[in-house]
């Protein structure tokens, strides 16, 4: 029989098929047991109104069959078959879907295709397919047969049963693909489970050479699960089930701290299967990391991790979308729209949001170990994006109370408020055993004002973006005004007038490591601390210092003394008396500052020098 063309601009569009709409080759299973499944739908939806039709819905079946010898990997199913003439519209009109206009006379009917092009994925693999078709109730069966963009031909055929049979003779292998791993048992079930596992008919491995002792082998088992655990009711599954269900999915040891279960019927209708894990993956704080769900379309697996479902700051989380309103790009492999995508993110972050609010107040100890792996993303969530995300997050962040030895929301701080206090108190340090010893806090605590502890790089930073929580201001114990009362600021203005002239005389011999040196009204029994004055504190020099392009910055550097210590009292009288003496004392003093702060040494060899002078 002569080869017929495709139609349309058949070569340049079945070219750009082939070489430029998929993204990755192992797409065309997916395709080709997709269009099989669409093909029972139609016999299916058929027989609910035609009594012609005998087969019950247990009857269909898929059926894979590679065969190593002839290179070919074969793909069957017993639906609704096609003639001559569907033959030629729907595999000789390239982007031509009869799954598409099916739906529009079974709107009820899930089906997968759209486009039409799903079919011609399969020369991305292939250097001939052919297709033996017969239509259910009709006798004659018909052949189709393509090696390409040169055409196709069509011709009568033979074929015991209805259905089709999709053919695939594959490429030769070439230094840079391996066409030949499609043949493999291994391969074809693992781009089953991952893309197919939840087509509604069962998937089978036929051997392409049955051996005789299969006749009498127990029936085999489907390759696929058939039925998503998401759309089972969740009154019929239990905590194992889900646990099971992840632990399986996504290859974690440990049992997810929650699960969010929930179906959206509206304008975008999904089904969604959300779990917050126990334990961050290892590289979960690295650019290697990958946050996204897994999004379906009518159970066929569409992306593997879609990243506009998910905001940065809950990219822990893992689950998956289905739904059967997406509209696709041609090749199935992304959305063609974003609204429907930003209406599911939205509602998917209002659920973790609500289940993580849910733990935290019902079940404190499973919220605080989730907490210890993921606590940090939450606050780099409500430091990014000028704070924009503070409504979302700053209910779920948790920070050591040194009053109570635990960490604390801000709300559960304001609410232990003593009266009189204005402020939130917070203190930087590496640990809250640290954060306990420094000498900022003995005034603050002093009062019965609680301090928080702030340990990890970015809080200070989130602090400072948040401002304020419930018209409370964020205060460091550090910082210029630290909630000292009116008669505080009166006593010590008078105490640096006092001792102006012993203070300027310290700045001076310090010159440039500090830019001020003045009396503390914040210490009891601490000689000195070291403070900071406009937005740049110490410890934000630290973090940014560290960074690889924020050497160099330097806060302003406040030495402050304690003028009721014995240090001081010293001091004065070295003002007097030994001046050259006292420049060694203020060294000392700045240099102790530092140590308490956790800053390096500027020079060591003079500190032990200063030491050694004092002692001898």
């Amino acid at each position: 029989m002569a080869k017929r063309q495709f139609k349309t601009e058949s070569k340049r569009v079945l070219d750009l098929m082939i070489n430029s709409v998929y993204t990755h080759k192992e797409i065309f299973l997916r395709e080709l047991i997709s269009n099989a499944s669409d093909a029972i739908d139609k016999l299916y939806f058929r027989s609910l109104t035609d009594d012609s039709v005998s087969l019950g819905k247990d009857d269909y079946r898929i059926e894979i069959a590679p065969d190593k010898d002839a290179r070919t990997l074969t793909i069957s199913d017993n639906g609704c078959g096609m003639d001559d003439a569907a033959l030629n519209e729907n595999l000789g009109v390239i982007a031509h879907s009869g799954t598409l206009l099916f739906k529009s006379d079974a709107s009820d009917l899930e089906t997968i295709g759209q486009f039409g092009v799903g079919f011609y994925s399969a020369f991305m693999v292939s250097k001939k397919v052919t297709v033996l078709s017969r239509p259910y109730g009709s006798e004659q069966a018909f052949l189709w047969e393509s090696e390409g963009v040169e055409g196709y031909s069509v011709k009568a055929a033979e074929k015991e049963t209805h259905g089709t049979v999709v053919t695939l003779t594959l490429k030769d292998d070439a230094e840079d693909e391996r066409y030949g791993e499609f043949l493999e048992d291994y391969r074809i079930r693992g781009l089953i489970k991952k893309y197919s596992d939840y087509i509604r008919y069962p998937i089978f491995h036929k051997s392409a050479s049955p051996r005789e002792d299969e006749a009498d082998a127990p029936a085999p088992e489907p390759l696929n699960s058939m039925i998503p655990l998401w759309r089972k009711s969740k009154a019929d599954l239990t905590a194992e089930d889900y646990s099971g269900f992840y632990k399986g999915k996504f290859h974690d040891f440990t049992d997810p701290v929650c699960t969010v279960h929930y179906s959206v019927e509206g304008a975008v209708s999904y089904t969604a299967l959300l779990f917050a894990p126990s334990q961050a993956p290892f590289n979960y704080y690295s650019r290697d990391y990958e946050k996204g769900l897994q999004l379906y379309a009518n159970g066929v697996l569409i992306m593997d991790k879609c990243p506009e479902l998910l905001p940065d700051y809950f990219s822990f989380t893992r689950g998956l979308v289905d739904s059967p309103d997406l509209t696709l790009n041609i090749s199935r492999e992304m959305l063609q729209h974003d609204r429907q995508l930003k209406t599911m993110a939205k509602s998917i972050e209002k659920r973790i949001k609500g289940e993580l609010e849910r733990l935290l107040e019902n079940e404190r100890e499973t919220y605080e170990n989730f907490y210890k792996a993921f606590g940090l993303q939450l606050k780099y969530g409500l430091y990014s994006d000028f704070g924009q995300n503070a409504d979302v997050l700053k209910d779920l962040v948790l920070f050591h109370s040194l009053a109570e030895d635990k960490p604390v929301t801000f709300k559960e701080y304001i609410e232990k408020m003593p009266e009189g206090q204005q402020h939130i108190y917070y203190v930087c340090a590496e640990t809250p055993a640290k954060a306990a010893l420094l000498p900022q806090t003995e005034r603050i605590r002093e009062k019965g004002y609680d301090v928080l502890c702030l340990t990890d790089d970015v809080d200070e930073f989130t602090l400072k973006m948040l401002r304020v929580y419930d018209e409370k201001e964020f205060r460091s114990v550090s910082g210029e005004d630290a909630g000292l009362t009116e008669e505080e600021k009166e006593a010590q203005k008078e105490k640096k007038e006092e001792n102006k002239d012993l203070l300027a005389f310290i700045r001076e011999a310090l010159g440039d490591k500090v830019s001020g040196v003045t009396v503390s009204s914040r210490l009891g029994r601490h000689p000195v601390c070291l403070t900071s004055e406009g937005e740049l504190t110490i410890e934000m020099e630290k973090v940014l210092n560290q960074m690889p392009q924020g050497g160099g910055l330097k806060a302003n550097r406040v030495l402050e003394i304690n003028a009721s210590h014995a240090v001081f009292a010293a001091m004065r009288s070295l003002f007097v008396s030994d001046r050259e003496k006292l420049k060694i004392y203020a060294n000392l003093l700045y240099t102790q500052a530092l140590l308490i702060e956790g800053l390096p040494v500027d020079d060591p060899v003079a500190f032990s020098e200063d030491i050694c002078s004092l002692m001898v």
